[in-house]
């Protein structure tokens, strides 16, 4: 059953990541899984590292491995302000290993409770979904 379709923009530090009318997205709030289709109400909410899913229709799903950062619902767009968003074939699995190792290593060693040790398990988190996401691909 098709949707109506609404404006979604991605964006990154590094410029835009996707722009385009979709029927519905999908990601992960602080709050929990969301899913946004045309008309919802006004949202501004923290988000998760996850997969993010922007259907452009029921068969076609824009896919992308996202950071932290926010989702802006008003004026009947979204908005995804996020740290990271890359779509799966360009994440390189032996790479992510790599840098998770390295975070792991560094979650172990901060003090707990530290700014550091937040920070590594942030990174932690994000990696581990990334690699999730890179094994999708």
């Amino acid at each position: 059953m098709a949707h109506r379709k609404f404006p979604a923009r991605v964006l990154t530090p590094e410029g835009e990541k996707f722009a385009g009318d979709v029927e519905m997205v999908s990601t992960r709030t602080a709050s929990g899984v969301v899913g946004i289709l045309a008309r919802h109400q006004p949202l501004l909410a923290i988000l998760e590292p996850t997969e993010l899913r922007l259907y452009r229709s029921e068969n076609e799903i824009e896919r992308f491995a996202q950071a932290e950062g926010y989702l802006q619902v008003a004026d009947g767009e979204a908005l995804i302000l996020v740290e990271e968003a890359h779509r799966p074939d360009e994440l390189d699995r032996a790479t992510l290993e790599g840098r998770l190792r390295e975070a792991r290593a560094r979650l172990e060693r901060a003090e707990p409770g530290s700014e550091e040790h937040a920070r590594a398990r942030r990174a932690v988190e994000r990696l581990e979904v990334f690699l999730e996401v890179a094994k999708e691909a």
